[in-house]
């Protein structure tokens, strides 16, 4: 376990982290004091306290509409899978169709070779 010493609010803490993880912590030490900051320069010294929990808030509320996005994109990328796995079943559908069609086209082709090539009424084969 390593310990890291970060800076919120103002005010030192030290934090303990996985190994590997130390500037990880660093940086969402940064942008949590980014944004106590930057509410501090918007609302002016209405507490420490205060303005922690504002932070919070704000990321919490940026990470329910992340997630929100996610669910839309994991609900649309599922659409697009159902319409793609759709698409290959028309394919080879439509693939067997046409194989089935060359097969008759080709037994036709086969029956007339053969008729056109029986010999005519005076003996002589045609082709």
């Amino acid at each position: 376990m390593s310990h890291v010493n970060v800076t919120i609010n103002s005010r030192q803490y030290r934090m303990a982290c996985e190994e590997g993880q130390e500037a990880r912590l660093l940086r969402l030490a940064e942008s949590l004091e980014t944004r106590v900051a930057s509410l501090r320069g918007k609302f002016g010294e209405i507490g420490d306290q205060r303005l922690t929990v504002m932070a919070a808030l704000t990321i919490a509320d940026e990470l329910v509409d992340a997630n929100q996005k996610i669910r839309a994109l994991e609900e649309e990328l599922n659409a697009l899978r159902d319409v793609r796995v759709a698409a290959a079943d028309r394919a080879r559908a439509t693939q067997a169709a046409v194989a089935k069609a060359l097969n008759v086209a080709s037994d036709r082709i086969e029956k007339m070779t053969v008729a056109l090539n029986r010999p005519a009424g005076n003996g002589i084969a045609l082709g």
